[in-house]
């Protein structure tokens, strides 16, 4: 993989077929080449997402321990509420990917995420373990998503460490 091309392909592309006579290398050849987003890009996104997010969790959050509150005068326990935070934000962003590889603001910013072994979408083992991963690379002050300023591939960690790679979408043709 370079910096700014991968051999990643989309998620159309389909997988050679073991019986075809072709080589590995022809096989490799006949993939579309995708380009990686760039960092800038990928941090807007970031941003987009996390004003996305807010509306989320003020429907599957706030409002269930709102009404909780408010007709059982009952808090859950910190751990529990941020348990609750981390199961939401993880099944709305792997259920996202597994639908396309993309959530909403990744299509509006073009970009995909796709395994960086063979271009496909992300299984959903290797969705959550980005997930996962991503916690951490945030949370930390930022080390995971600092950490593309040295990749060889401008990739953050979790992705680096997920076995994923976030690629830039081709524009669609204005008519």
């Amino acid at each position: 993989m370079t910096r700014r091309t991968s051999r990643a392909g989309t998620a159309r592309q389909a997988r050679p077929d073991s019986s075809s006579t072709s080589s590995p290398t022809e096989a490799a050849a006949a993939r579309p080449v995708a380009e990686l987003a760039g960092l800038r890009r990928r941090l807007a996104s970031m941003l987009y997402e996390s004003m996305l997010l807010l509306g989320v969790l003020a429907l599957t959050f706030l409002v269930p321990y709102l009404i909780l509150g408010a007709v059982a005068s009952f808090t859950p326990p910190g751990w529990l509420l941020w348990l609750h935070v981390f199961a939401v934000l993880g099944v709305y962003f792997v259920w996202f990917w597994q639908r396309g590889g993309q959530t909403l603001a990744m299509q509006t910013w073009r970009l995909k995420i796709v395994d960086a072994s063979d271009g496909r979408i992300a299984g959903r083992g290797r969705s959550w373990l980005r997930y996962a991963l991503a916690w951490p690379s945030v949370l930390l002050g930022g080390f995971g998503l600092l950490w593309a300023l040295v990749d060889r591939d401008r990739q953050f960690l979790h992705d680096r460490l997920a076995g994923t790679c976030i690629v830039l979408l081709a524009a669609a043709p204005k008519h």
